[in-house]
């Protein structure tokens, strides 16, 4: 008999989100799938994590504003989560100790991250559906992007547990990457991703512009002088955060440049100290105003045109205007950041700053409480500093009106 019906999902949530969610360390990671990993622990614990996980963020998902949460989109991606959530919960009263429970896991975790491979267009699409029906007002706007930083984020993690599980406990080793952990490299060569994900906006680059600015990458540690860096990361992650940067730095070196005929390159320093690993990728691209730097983080004020589902005739450079927003959050996910320190007029350096001990790499893990409840009945108050008025003032009449 099935353990979870539709009715049952609203009782479920609510037992499954008063647990916080464990968030593990680059270590334990590498521990679930050491030599003597075994696949029984790990479903015993995804089991109950899992769900623990999805019913935090579905908690979240329902203090949305109605007209969000009612948007086709928006529903569609709720029904996802629901139908998962299900079909994990069937696994509770399953025995670990039975081969073929543990390998009828593996393929409903498969299942479940590919139902959940669109989750981003499809809430993008939301939003704007959101956009386009209703006025905007800052409050809704400030809510909605705390919401999406903490959705996106909880996706990340998930699709981190389901990835690791099932590369792991598939029973096949990865033969192109046969020394990593499931999507974790203990020696990621900082370096060679960076010249990957340079070469991949490179290529876009040329197909688009028909020409691209050059790479020069130079890397300093402080502990091993002349070697290239290494540390314990997934490779995916960083791939992500640095093709994002070399796409904007490309296209605003050449919209830039485009009179002249040499493109300034991109400069990448990789610099390793004793607890940060940074990446600053610098471009001559003219800049952004300080005003807009904020904008460019905002979900709300994405400046692409809403690419389709499924459509590939979308510039390549552009897309949902996603792509800093979740880079961020994939470098604060193991407790980084991405800040970007913009000078209008000349140029931008972009700076990923990572843990350089796994030790300090710990999921960074939204939960649902009541801090996080107070956030979403954030309402319209006045500022607490002046706002200057348009025309400035006229002393000689308050001058006036204070004589005697």
């Amino acid at each position: 008999p099935k353990l979870c019906s539709l009715a049952s999902v609203p009782k479920h949530i609510e037992h499954f989100s008063k647990f916080s969610p464990s968030p593990l360390s680059m270590k334990q990671f590498l521990d679930f799938g050491s030599i003597n990993a075994c696949e029984k622990t790990s479903f015993v614990f995804l089991r109950q994590e899992l769900p623990v996980r999805l019913s935090n963020i579905m908690k979240e998902i329902n203090l949305l504003p109605d007209k969000l949460l009612t948007t086709p989109s928006v529903q569609m991606v709720q029904s996802w989560y629901i139908q998962s959530l299900m079909e994990i919960l069937e696994f509770l009263d399953k025995n670990p100790d039975d081969h073929k429970i543990l390998g009828e896991f593996v393929d409903a975790l498969v299942t479940i991250r590919n139902r959940h491979n669109d989750v981003v267009p499809t809430m993008a699409q939301g939003i704007i559906e959101y956009k386009e029906a209703f006025p905007q007002d800052p409050v809704t706007n400030q809510n909605i992007q705390y919401f999406l930083d903490r959705f996106y984020m909880s996706r990340i993690s998930i699709r981190m547990l389901i990835n690791q599980h099932t590369l792991i406990f598939d029973g096949t080793a990865n033969p192109v990457h046969p020394n990593t952990i499931g999507s974790i490299d203990p020696h990621c060569q900082v370096g060679d991703v960076v010249q990957d994900a340079f070469h991949s906006a490179k290529m876009l680059c040329d197909q688009y512009y028909l020409r691209s600015p050059d790479l020069i990458l130079q890397e300093m540690s402080s502990k091993k002088k002349n070697h290239s860096i290494s540390i314990v990361y997934v490779p995916s992650h960083l791939y992500h955060m640095l093709f994002e940067l070399f796409k904007n730095a490309m296209r605003a070196t050449i919209e830039t440049h485009e009179s002249s005929n040499n493109l300034p390159p991109i400069r990448v320093m990789v610099s390793l100290g004793g607890e940060d690993m940074s990446i600053k990728v610098s471009d001559k691209g003219g800049g952004v105003p300080f005003r807009r730097i904020e904008n460019l983080f905002s979900y709300m004020y994405s400046t692409a045109p809403a690419p389709q589902i499924g459509d590939h005739t979308r510039p390549p450079l552009a897309g949902f205007g996603y792509g800093l927003p979740i880079s961020r959050l994939y470098a604060k996910y193991f407790q980084g950041d991405l800040q970007l320190y913009s000078m209008e007029g000349h140029g931008t350096d972009a700076v990923i700053y990572l843990k350089a001990l796994s030790t300090d790499s710990i999921e960074r893990l939204p939960v649902y409480n009541k801090t996080a409840l107070k956030n979403y009945k954030v309402s319209q108050e006045a500022d607490d500093w002046c706002i200057p008025s348009k025309e400035p003032l006229d002393l000689s009449l308050v001058l006036q009106a204070y004589m005697p």
